[in-house]
């Protein structure tokens, strides 16, 4: 007699060690976040230190983006190449000295280039963190541990909003700014004295590397994967909404459009991220348990984001009313958690020697749809006079485009997926009953 163990091939056990050493690569990312989204309560002071008008306001957020996302599949392929550690590293590195940049420019031109090199340095951690997740813990457990990284990093989000907002508005841009950096000094002597890159005995075979064949032969077979692409038209469907909202918009909105203080505003763009952090539990909960329920949950959201905004845009008021207003925080909180459910496709779409690749292309759909409405949002703005409804109206035609493609793609990655689950089944491990 035969019986099949529970556990695939090679799986790592987990256990606290595992939770150790995931959790200070989760630290770099924590601290990414932070400096990546610190625009977000800066906006408004940004505009009066640089002289700038909306779209060149917007213009900071768009670069740090736009480098973001390009950065995702070569970001994914030194992942896959030199592993998480040395890539965590150059990471932290890069995003210190844009922040110390950012904190000490004196010109428009030189915020920019601070907040591409921030761009640059943060591209490198969540594809890192991921890969770790997937490195020290069972693949039963990757989509909780996935939602449970991006919990921290909204947790990121919301010292952002509290913490770095005040010391902005207490001691002023440089010291704020400037201060802040030493966290990312922080992260990367713990990366440098205590990360792994796996579990002793858990090291992955060698792959050969190849150059340039090398790299394409990555990108293509990726690609080539319908969940690879379902994931990132999830994730590029689902982030946005959310992203613009924190990273730069959502604070002008609220102050300008809907006439609140700022510290209403900020409060509000805080309910955000902490239903942010409640849904990703639960989201990541529902997966680990009913793998069905990601495109459920991921059209869920993007169904009730859509009404949310058109409501609140087209509230025949001046402002629209606060418990709306609310509720449109709390919708907003289920996206990112909804953008996680892309990594949830991609992952099994592809082998262990692909995934950072294969992450490195569905994490830039949402950074792709974000950089394109903060740049819709800024130039409407500025077109319209500043008519927040037409500006944010840019959100339903991005979330229209990636809704085709996702039910285009759907099919086929279930079947593709059931595929490989039962070629899997057949290749699992048989060990003689005691």
């Amino acid at each position: 007699m035969s019986r099949a163990t529970t556990t695939l091939p090679g799986d790592p056990p987990g256990g606290r060690r595992a939770v150790a050493v995931w959790s200070i690569g989760v630290a770099v990312y924590f601290v990414a976040v932070i400096f990546r989204t610190s625009l977000g309560v800066a906006g408004l002071d940004a505009a009066d230190r640089f002289h700038v008008n909306a779209s060149a306001l917007s213009t900071f957020s768009i670069l740090q983006l736009l480098v973001y996302a390009g950065m995702q599949i070569p970001v994914g392929l030194l992942v896959d190449r030199l592993g998480t550690k040395k890539v965590l590293c150059l990471g932290a590195v890069l995003f210190t000295a844009g922040q110390l940049g950012f904190a000490f420019s004196p010109s428009y031109g030189t915020a920019l280039a601070s907040r591409a090199l921030l761009g640059c340095g943060d591209a490198m951690t969540f594809i890192s963190v991921l890969r770790l997740g997937t490195r020290w813990f069972p693949a039963r457990r990757g989509p909780f541990v996935a939602q449970l990284a991006g919990l921290v990093g909204m947790a990121g989000n919301l010292v952002s909003t509290l913490v770095l907002a005040r010391l902005l508005h207490g001691l002023g841009w440089t010291p704020a700014f400037a201060g802040s950096a030493v966290a990312g000094v922080v992260v990367l002597v713990l990366t440098l004295l205590f990360l792994r890159d796996h579990p002793e005995g858990f090291e992955p075979e060698p792959f050969p590397h190849q150059g340039a064949a090398y790299v394409r032969r990555q990108i293509a077979e990726a690609w080539r994967e319908p969940g690879t692409r379902l994931g990132m038209w999830v994730h590029f469907t689902t982030q946005f909404p959310a992203m613009v909202f924190l990273l730069l918009w959502g604070l002008p909105f609220l102050v300008q459009a809907q006439g609140l203080s700022r510290a209403t505003a900020g409060e509000l763009l805080t309910l955000v991220v902490l239903s942010n952090m409640v849904v990703g539990l639960v989201y990541g909960q529902v997966v680990a348990r009913h793998h069905a329920a990601r495109l459920p949950l991921a059209l869920g959201t993007v169904a009730a984001t859509a009404v949310m905004w058109a409501l609140t845009l087209a509230w025949p008021g001046a402002h629209a009313p606060m418990p709306l207003l609310l509720a449109l925080c709390v919708v907003l909180g289920a996206c990112g958690p909804a953008s996680m459910l892309g990594f949830d496709f991609a992952r099994p779409a592809n082998p262990p020697e692909r995934q950072g690749t294969a992450s490195g292309i569905t994490n830039m759909g949402g950074f792709i749809a974000s950089m394109t409405t903060l740049f819709a949002i800024g130039v409407l703005l500025d077109a319209t006079g500043d008519d927040y409804s037409v500006a944010f109206c840019a959100v339903f035609v991005l979330q229209a485009l990636g809704l085709t493609q996702i039910l285009r793609l759907r099919t086929r990655a279930a079947r593709r997926e059931r595929e490989r689950l039962v070629a899997s089944r057949v290749e699992t491990v048989h060990v003689p009953a005691a």
